[in-house]
């Protein structure tokens, strides 16, 4: 896998036949180590460990439904009320973030009402703070801490 613009953290990986697999710290479990898993075990390890981000307000592909349809989101961290405060959206580190991709997160937000949205692909990270009163979004240079918009 390639170095992605997030500090490197020490990793569990297996191998079985031809696949490997990474432990994901949260679910304590081995996943099929795809590169978009790779940038989100590598971001909830940042959120975690160099951000202070509560790890048991962290949920991993929760899903969704917007209008009728089943959605999964990649990373949500909760307030300490139990109320979507981040929605985390991950890609691949060869994926172009672009328009599209903002807009796939903020349509999952749409059902959730996060007060935050942030995209990566391991390499550039977006983060964009919504005003739900207002109906209006901003992007900001950097990922809140957790305690300082609560």
């Amino acid at each position: 896998m390639v170095a992605l613009n997030l500090p490197t953290y020490t990793y569990t990986l297996k191998r079985e036949g031809d696949k490997v697999y990474i432990l994901d710290l949260l679910r304590k479990k081995y996943l099929l180590l795809t590169p978009e898993e790779w940038v989100r075990q590598h971001f909830v390890h940042h959120l975690i460990n160099d951000r202070h981000y509560p790890r048991a307000l962290i949920k991993m592909e929760g899903g969704l439904k917007f209008n009728s349809l089943s959605k999964r989101s990649d990373i949500v961290i909760f307030s300490r009320e139990g109320k979507p405060w981040m929605l985390v959206e991950c890609k691949a580190p060869d994926y172009k973030l672009r328009q599209t991709t903002i807009e796939q997160a903020s349509t999952y937000n749409h059902t959730l009402r996060a007060s935050f949205i942030v995209i990566t692909n391991g390499m550039s990270h977006i983060c964009c703070e919504v005003d739900w009163t207002n109906g209006t979004s901003r992007q900001i240079m950097d990922l809140p801490l957790f305690e300082e918009k609560l």
